[in-house]
């Protein structure tokens, strides 16, 4: 236990370092604050290899007539588990880029929805739905190789995605309306109400 400056009190766990705020040592006064802030955990660096072998891909596969120039891989205990690569031309899937490829693909060989562990490499900096796909997957890194504006300047502009969300939603240029949000709230009282579910 440390005294800090202004007079609190400062505790440390294990793995994490717990902040206790109070005006007097913690076994005397409860806590009015608690903050839990992770050490950081030293990472090895980034391999290139993995990198060029999602821009292997990248190249390989758009040859191949599959799709797009993108390519990604995930990569776990320096192992690559999971290559994925765009076929949205070649599925007729407008979801099936590089990364979301790459995702489900990581996700089945570990039968976890989570990715924490692993590490994304993709030869180009996510597009948004790649980018809300990465996060809801949590891995621990991601690494890019082309910009975003790099994929722009060969036709691949996303910047009217990110302009649309900013816009109200009876504005944008697919219009969104809300409709009987009373009885689709079913399925949320459902989900709250229901035992042993999984939440993610």
């Amino acid at each position: 236990m440390t005294k800090l400056p202004e007079g609190l009190y400062q505790l440390q766990a294990m793995r994490l370092n717990v902040i206790t705020c109070s005006a007097a040592p913690p076994q005397r006064l409860p806590a009015i604050l608690v903050f839990l802030r992770p050490t950081p955990i030293p990472m090895e660096t980034p391999n290139p290899e993995f990198m060029r072998e999602a821009i292997r891909l990248s190249v390989e596969k758009m040859q191949a007539g599959h799709g797009g120039p993108f390519g990604a891989v995930i990569v776990k205990d320096g192992q690559v588990i999971a290559r994925g690569f765009n076929q949205v031309t070649s599925t007729n899937d407008p979801t099936c880029h590089a990364e979301v490829d790459a995702i489900r693909k990581a996700c089945k060989e570990l039968g976890t929805f989570q990715l924490s562990d692993c590490d994304l490499y993709t030869s180009c900096e996510p597009c948004p739905m790649c980018l809300g796909a990465i996060y809801w997957a949590r891995p621990r890194r991601v690494f890019y190789g082309n910009t975003k504006q790099d994929a722009a300047a060969i036709g691949f502009d996303d910047q009217f995605i990110y302009d649309e969300i900013e816009q109200p939603l009876p504005n944008r240029s697919i219009p969104m309306t809300q409709l009987l949000r009373d009885e689709a709230l079913a399925g949320f009282q459902a989900w709250e109400a229901k035992e042993g579910k999984t939440e993610y």
